[in-house]
C-alpha cells in the first residue's frame, strides 16, 4: 500500500466561522488523535485530501510545520449537496502496528443462471499492519449454485491480513430469482427463440386500410 503525502498545516482558529473561512480557501479542517496524544488540529489542502479519499483506508503521510506523522482517515464528513471535504478525523499510527480496518468486498463471475446473487455485505473487517493494509478482497462467484452461502470464513484474505469479522458472517449467497424476474426471463427467451425460427426474409403483413 503506497503513502499519500500530504502538507499540513498547525490550526488555532476554531469554530463554525474559522471553519467556513478555511473551506473557502480550498482548504480542510482536520483532527489528528491516537496513542494518547492531545488532538491535534490541522488544516490541510482540500484538493489532495479529495482525490486521496477515493482509495480506501489510504495511509496519509502528514508533513508540515511540526507535523511528521502517518494516519488513517476515520470519519469524513462531506456537502451533502456539493460533495466536498468539510472535516476530516484521522487517526495516528505507526510503522508495524496493527490496526482494525474495513475493507471492500468485490465479486467476479455470473452465478448460475438460475440463481441470483445476494451480497449482504460490501465490506469486512480485518487486521492488518498499518502501513500494509490490503485494498480488498475478491470473491469468485463463476457459477455458484442456488443454496451456496459464502462466509466471511470461506474468504481468501489477502497476505498479512487476519479476519476480525465473525466467522460465521453471512458475505453473500445465491437464491432463487424472483418469480417475477424468472418469468420475464422465461419470456425473453421464448420471443427469441421464435424470432429465430421465422423463415428468412418473411415479414408481418400490414393490416388492411378500411
Amino acid at each position: 500500500m503506497s503513502e499519500v503525502r500530504i502538507a499540513a498545516e498547525p490550526r488555532t482558529t476554531f469554530g463554525k466561522g474559522a471553519a467556513r473561512k478555511i473551506r473557502r480557501s480550498d482548504k480542510v479542517p482536520a483532527v489528528l488523535y491516537g496513542h494518547g496524544i492531545d488532538p491535534k488540529h490541522l488544516t490541510l489542502p482540500g484538493h489532495e485530501v479529495l482525490l486521496a479519499l477515493r482509495t480506501p483506508n489510504v495511509l496519509i503521510h502528514l508533513k508540515g510545520d511540526g507535523v511528521d506523522e502517518l494516519a488513517l482517515p476515520k470519519g469524513v464528513q462531506r456537502d451533502p449537496i456539493k460533495g466536498f471535504v468539510e472535516h476530516v478525523d484521522l487517526l495516528l499510527v505507526k510503522r508495524g502496528e496493527k490496526v482494525t480496518v474495513e475493507i471492500p468486498v468485490t465479486t467476479v463471475g455470473d452465478v448460475n443462471s438460475e440463481g441470483l446473487l445476494d451480497q449482504q455485505l460490501v465490506s469486512v473487517a480485518v487486521e492488518a499492519e498499518a502501513t500494509h493494509i490490503p485494498t480488498g478482497v475478491e470473491v469468485n462467484v463463476e457459477g455458484l449454485e442456488i443454496g451456496t452461502v459464502i462466509t466471511a470464513a470461506d474468504l481468501d484474505l489477502p497476505q498479512g491480513a487476519t479476519l476480525v469479522a465473525d466467522a460465521e458472517t453471512v458475505i453473500l449467497q445465491v437464491i432463487n430469482k424472483p418469480v417475477e424476474e424468472a418469468a420475464e426471463e422465461e419470456a425473453a427467451e421464448a420471443a427469441e427463440g421464435e424470432t429465430a425460427e421465422a423463415p428468412e426474409g418473411e415479414t408481418a403483413e400490414a393490416p388492411a386500410a378500411e
